[in-house]
């Protein structure tokens, strides 16, 4: 009794905290920590962010094209000097003692306010390279926050039903250490009666140390699992998953309709992608430093009395620019640009097929967690009868302190076995579900399950 009366106190020593946490724990199910998480998340919020600095830029490129207009105000302290020949009427100025030419001095401080307006007529191409360059940021920045979101969202399915798996086995640990602590019990009882051997009871005791030490390794895992789940979403309180481990009975949808989908909507696939236009944006945008700009221009001054002489009231027309000498090698940089968008292509190529070996993986798996789960049915079933029978044979004397040791742990295993297929079958589908850019959509999955581990 002093040895059952320690053991209980122990248990309930190390389960005090996880009970308390437990208590102050957020219930929620797998579609509101969902929600959850996308609300709270931080590297979504940096990435929704990211989208809306990339939209703000490509705004920013809608007016490129449009005029430009200067206004400019000067305030001068200048001096000119002029020289007018007097030509044939030298002589006459000369009879006069005026000299030949005539010299005019003007010293004043004027302002200069002047507009001026410059219209691009044609740039070669840099301006829909600007443009294009803008949108294909643009595209990343939100294939980025996708690729955000999908790696959060695994992150939970992953943490989530990993505490679930957490909680499973610790239950089954718990009920293992208890089975065997009524074993030893039973043992003592049939040593001091000189039914047994001492070595038999010596079994029971170590079978049941160790059986505590899983128990102690199975809280610590649980404790990690816990704080896991709350980081993630923010939640310092602790989170109490109410949604099962889960398996569907039926076989999921083809392969191929997984593979399709993930060439369409991976968000990998649609950021190499917006790389790739932008690289090709580059060429444009190089190609277009070795060709003429065309512009039109008018200038207004709208101080005409303190003007120089040289300033004209108005003015306008068109201007040709051309680079004749660079010390940058033009023709270097477009096949330097040129290399980046094939670059680019190999990338994108080799990402699908990657995805597609990814995908066939994760279905696969998925499938095999499965069948493996409704196995263990039938598993569990013969391991807990196959318990019961050892433990009425024990105290009957037909079978060993070993044979009920051994068909404790048979169906501690055969319960654990199930827990961690159907925690398989949950992550390889979210893997699944991840690859083919709709990792959101696993609480449908979830309405469909037929099979839960409670």
């Amino acid at each position: 009794m002093r040895i059952r009366l320690t053991i209980a106190v122990a248990a309930i020593a190390a389960l005090a905290p996880a009970t308390a946490q437990d208590n102050a724990a957020i219930p929620l199910d797998y579609a509101a920590a969902q929600q959850r998480l996308l609300e709270r998340s931080d590297a979504i919020a940096a990435s929704s962010a990211n989208v809306r600095g990339k939209e703000a830029q490509v705004g920013a490129t809608r007016s490129l094209g449009r005029p430009e207009v200067e206004f400019e105000a000067q305030l001068l302290d200048y001096q000119k000097t002029l020289y007018l020949p007097l030509g044939s009427l030298a002589p006459v100025a000369q009879a006069y003692g005026i000299g030949d030419p005539l010299r005019f001095q003007r010293q004043e401080t004027a302002v200069r306010p002047i507009v001026t307006a410059t219209l691009p007529l044609y740039a070669g191409g840099q301006i829909a390279g600007t443009k294009a360059g803008a949108r294909a940021q643009l595209d990343q920045a939100r294939a980025e926050q996708e690729g955000a979101i999908s790696k959060q969202l695994l992150q939970l399915v992953q943490a989530y039903y990993g505490q679930q798996l957490a909680e499973r086995a610790l239950g089954v640990r718990r009920d293992v250490l208890a089975g065997l602590d009524r074993h030893v019990a039973d043992a003592i009882k049939l040593e001091h009666e000189q039914f047994i051997s001492r070595a038999q009871r010596l079994q029971a005791q170590v079978a049941r140390d160790d059986a505590a030490r899983d128990f102690e390794k199975a809280i610590a895992e649980l404790e990690t699992a816990n704080a896991a789940l709350a980081g993630l979403l923010r939640a310092p309180q602790g989170v109490r998953p109410t949604t099962p481990l889960f398996v569907i009975s039926q076989r999921l949808e083809p392969l191929e309709t997984y593979k399709a989908e993930a060439l369409d909507a991976h968000p990998e696939l649609g950021r190499l992608r917006a790389l790739e236009a932008q690289a090709e944006a580059g060429v444009m945008i190089e190609k277009s430093k070795q060709r003429p700009t065309i512009y039109g221009f008018g200038q207004y001054n709208f101080d005409r009395r303190d003007s120089l002489l040289t300033d004209p009231d108005w003015s306008f027309g068109i201007g040709l620019r051309y680079k004749l000498a660079s010390g940058l090698g033009r023709t270097q940089a477009v096949e330097a640009a040129r290399q980046t968008a094939l670059q680019a292509n190999s990338g994108l190529q080799e990402a699908r097929t990657q995805i597609e070996i990814g995908v066939t993986k994760a279905w696969n798996e998925a499938e095999a967690a499965r069948r493996r789960f409704l196995l263990l049915d039938s598993s569990i079933e013969s391991a807990g009868e196959n318990l019961r029978l050892q433990r009425l044979s024990y105290r009957e004397q037909q079978a060993t302190s070993l044979d009920v040791i051994d068909a404790e742990l048979g169906f501690a295993r055969a319960r654990i076995q199930r827990a961690q297929a159907a925690h398989d079958y949950v992550i390889a589908l979210a893997q699944l579900l991840d690859l083919s850019g709709q990792v959101e959509r696993l609480p449908d999955y979830l309405a469909r399950a037929d099979k839960e581990v409670p």
